[in-house]
């Protein structure tokens, strides 16, 4: 037996989880080896290190006690571990990582079965020479056997685990944490002592009522929700775990009131129905091996066709009601509201929002819509787009800019037409190098006997003269592209006079109301657009047609114009 002389040492005690820590292989048992393996061999403890969570993955829980060995004012000389099992499941890349950590510091690691050694031997040792590669350790091979067996070990463990679990869940049992409302119940079954769900002596009653109240279809979902609150409801309580000692209590969470968001995730979790969705059953529902809190019938009424489960000799099948077009566009880029984000509410000079609210029969009636810290302002749909059209009726463009619009517009198709003249050409010249090409090539063909080499030859002929041919269509196509000077000024003129025509008449009404954007210095409020007040660009101006219009509106209001 090695006997230490007086050292300075920290202790690693580690179990897999939680769990494993209160129930199985304690911490305690642990520590109670290592008092004693370090009494035996003299050596004086300083610092216990307690760690419940795996070693198997990337972040190894060991190092926080390895980096407590660097620091020189700790004054640790050895680092002992029950077994290189307890010290990392990383196998051995992990093992030699974090050894080589303790060695660099002069920081020798002890297992209290003797599998690790820290004797060094030097085969040149006789010469009274040494290199890094002449000293060895003669137990390093069965220190990475070990670290490799532990690695082995979890994997046998885990893969018999988990897959005796996604068998079970398969057949409908429970593995994990039961959902609010149920509890987990171990009982004897076919398959052996199983888990299964079983109801919650006082959840349960609240999942009850809920479903029941939804079902009768008497009261909205926030007064369902109020009725549960009122009922006593609180979410679970949970205990939080320091993350450093899991076997201490440092808060709790849940324990709080019903709100709509999670009421809606109730009604719509089919586990309550006793149907169970796992990703071990690729989210394919499963009969479970337990009874519901409410039958299938109650749980589809609830959930008003949106969810509905229907069974059918002995298989389950879940269906979801599609939603219609108009709840699927909410993008800022919805066409049914192209006007969200160059209109601004006149309350709180922000974007409005655009929906379809659902009326006392069914109906859905489009507005644009605002409530941001200011009572609700809500605009029919038609009512917005006819102040629009009103407003863009109304708008005319200045004779200066008329004509600096009409001398761009020549500018502009004097470099497109310089632009066509010089592809033109450019075909051209392609044209005639492959024509040339072609001639050489032919030349070529007559001192040539190879077989080979003419018929490679006659192959880049036909390819050449299959190229000029699209060229030649490509250059009569630009050259047939001449437009006429005299149609674009008049298209000009026309668009400036009528530039209704221009914004209204678009068939996209997503490009309608970005023209319609690009009108303004400063995006707009409507109450701007109905008043005539808006910031526009210099170019753009309103008509005197549309201020009489307004003053006579406000007029049969009843107010001085």
């Amino acid at each position: 037996m090695v006997i230490y002389t007086p050292e300075n040492a920290v202790a690693a005690i580690r179990v897999s989880s939680t769990k494993q820590g209160l129930q199985g292989d304690s911490p305690q048992a642990q520590k109670e080896q290592i008092e004693q393996f370090a009494r035996n061999h003299n050596i004086n403890v300083k610092k216990y290190f307690v760690f419940m969570e795996s070693a198997s993955h990337e972040d190894q829980p060991v190092q926080e006690a390895i980096d407590y060995c660097k620091n020189p004012d700790n004054d640790i000389q050895l680092f002992i571990i029950k077994s290189i099992d307890r010290f990392t499941r990383g196998g051995s890349y992990y093992y030699d990582f974090l050894k080589m950590q303790l060695v660099k510091y002069n920081v020798k690691l002890v297992d209290i079965y003797g599998i690790v050694s820290n004797q060094e031997v030097n085969t040149l040792e006789h010469l009274d020479i040494k290199y890094d590669w002449s000293v060895y350790s003669p137990t390093k091979k069965s220190e990475i056997l070990e670290a490799e067996r532990a690695k082995d070990e979890i994997r046998d463990i885990l893969t018999r685990m988990i897959g005796a679990e996604i068998r079970y869940v398969r057949m409908g049992y429970r593995v994990c944490t039961p959902p609010f409302g149920y509890a987990n119940e171990k009982t004897e079954t076919a398959h052996g002592k199983r888990v299964i769900l079983k109801a919650h002596p006082q959840e349960s009653e609240w999942i009850i009522r809920m479903f029941e109240l939804r079902a009768r279809g008497n009261m909205t979902d926030r007064e369902i929700v109020d009725e549960i609150n009122r009922l006593g409801f609180k979410t679970r309580k949970q205990y939080i775990r320091n993350p450093k000692d899991k076997t201490q209590i440092i808060g709790t969470k849940g324990g709080k009131a019903l709100c709509l968001k999670q009421f809606w995730r109730y009604i719509e979790n089919p586990v309550y129905a006793g149907i169970s969705i796992h990703k071990w059953t690729d989210e394919k529902p499963v009969k479970g091996q337990f009874t519901g809190l409410v039958c299938l019938d109650k749980f589809n009424k609830a959930n008003k066709g949106k969810l509905t489960i229907t069974e059918s000799e002995g298989e389950v099948k879940i269906t979801r009601r599609q939603p219609k077009d108009w709840q699927l566009k909410k993008s800022t880029r919805n066409p049914e509201y192209p006007y969200k984000k160059y209109v601004l509410c006149p309350l709180c000079k922000k974007p409005f929002y655009g929906s379809a609210s659902k009326g006392r029969w069914g109906g859905h009636f489009a507005a644009y819509h605002c409530n941001r810290g200011h009572k609700y302002l809500r605009i029919p749909t038609k009512k917005f787009e006819e102040t629009i059209q009103n407003f863009v009726k109304g708008l005319h463009i200045t004779k200066d800019y008329i004509q600096a619009l009409k001398e761009e517009s020549l500018k502009e198709w004097k470099n497109r037409m310089g632009e066509k003249q010089n592809d033109s050409t450019e075909l051209g010249k392609r044209i005639e190098t492959l024509k040339l090409s072609i001639v050489s090539s032919t030349e070529k063909i007559k001192l040539l006997s190879s077989e080979i080499a003419i018929k490679a030859i006659e192959a880049d002929i036909v390819k050449a003269e299959k190229e000029i041919e699209q060229l030649e269509s490509t250059k009569q196509e630009k050259d047939m592209e001449i437009i006429n000077m005299e149609i674009v000024l008049d298209n000009v003129t026309y668009y400036m006079e009528h530039l209704d025509d221009l914004l209204l008449g678009t068939p996209d009404p997503l490009r309608r109301a970005a023209l319609f954007g690009a009108l303004f210095e400063k995006t707009p409020t409507y109450d701007e657009l109905v008043f005539g007040t808006p910031k526009l660009e210099p170019c753009i101006a309103l008509s005197e047609d549309f201020y009489q219009s307004r003053y006579q509106f406000v007029s049969l209001q009843g107010l001085e114009p």
